[in-house]
């Protein structure tokens, strides 16, 4: 198969699977791989072609977006920090020191959006009625400090950085999984669209890979979304946890 298509309809599984299920690395860091390119420039030029996941899924969700304004913009913006500084620890540490931990970030996002219910229903048998007043920002604090730590990990190697912030966010509140995954969307792609910058601008991208991998991702971000609204909620949260627990097992035997 011709490299150009073969990398156009692995950005498609990428755009698809990364829109439903935050795993888009699953299909196209593989394939770059199998394209000839070394770790680290697969590494980079993957988190340049998947900012058009970013494109198609907000194009796609503009249903489940509504409404959610000022959040996604909030997000978006703590995303976006720690993704420039993830980006700025790969251009200048061992990219081999991280990826040892991902396989654990990933299996611990995965558990984390498995048993949900679980750690909601246990939290609400702890909580106290009479906390005291400092705990509202104290708990925006610690939500602050865990976006941008996705946001530091999506920019720095990003495999899976779908799955964990999908977990976190289902944690945050109760609401359909489709909106849920749309906001999730929007500040992935701010932290991945920071890095992609960056890696632009200072890392080795390959460019025909990026382009065709990127125009494929276009194309499954835009159908994504349509999946998410009609699937039902808990088989599917349960089909993306176990696909993250797979991708966990894929980085860690690799």
């Amino acid at each position: 198969m011709n490299d150009t298509l073969w990398l156009l309809l692995a950005g498609i599984g990428a755009g698809l699977t990364g829109s439903v299920a935050g795993l888009a690395s699953l299909i196209s860091y593989p394939a770059l791989l199998a394209f000839g390119l070394p770790p680290l420039a697969a590494n980079v030029t993957n988190t340049v072609a998947l900012f058009g996941v970013t494109g198609g899924t907000i194009a796609g969700s503009q249903r489940e977006l509504r409404g959610q304004g000022r959040r996604a913009v909030r997000l978006a913006g703590i995303s976006l920090v720690g993704g420039a500084l993830g980006a700025a620890l790969l251009l200048h540490t061992p990219e081999e020191a991280f990826e040892v931990v991902v396989p654990w970030l990933i299996a611990f996002g995965a558990t984390l959006l498995l048993f949900r219910d679980r750690i909601r229903a246990w939290a609400a048998r702890h909580s106290q009625p009479d906390r005291p007043a400092t705990d509202g920002p104290v708990r925006a604090a610690a939500w602050t400090l865990v976006l941008l730590l996705l946001g530091v990990y999506g920019g720095y190697f990003g495999a899976g950085v779908g799955i964990i912030a999908l977990a976190v966010l289902a944690l945050e509140r109760v609401e359909p999984l489709a909106v849920t995954n749309a906001v999730k969307n929007v500040a992935t792609g701010a932290a991945n669209g920071a890095a992609a910058i960056a890696y632009i601008l200072f890392a080795p991208v390959d460019w025909p890979a990026a382009v065709s991998l990127a125009a494929g991702a276009v194309i499954g971000g835009l159908i994504g979304p349509s999946v998410v609204r009609v699937a039902p909620e808990r088989p599917l949260r349960w089909l993306v946890a176990i696909a993250g627990l797979g991708l966990a097992v894929h980085l860690a035997t690799s």
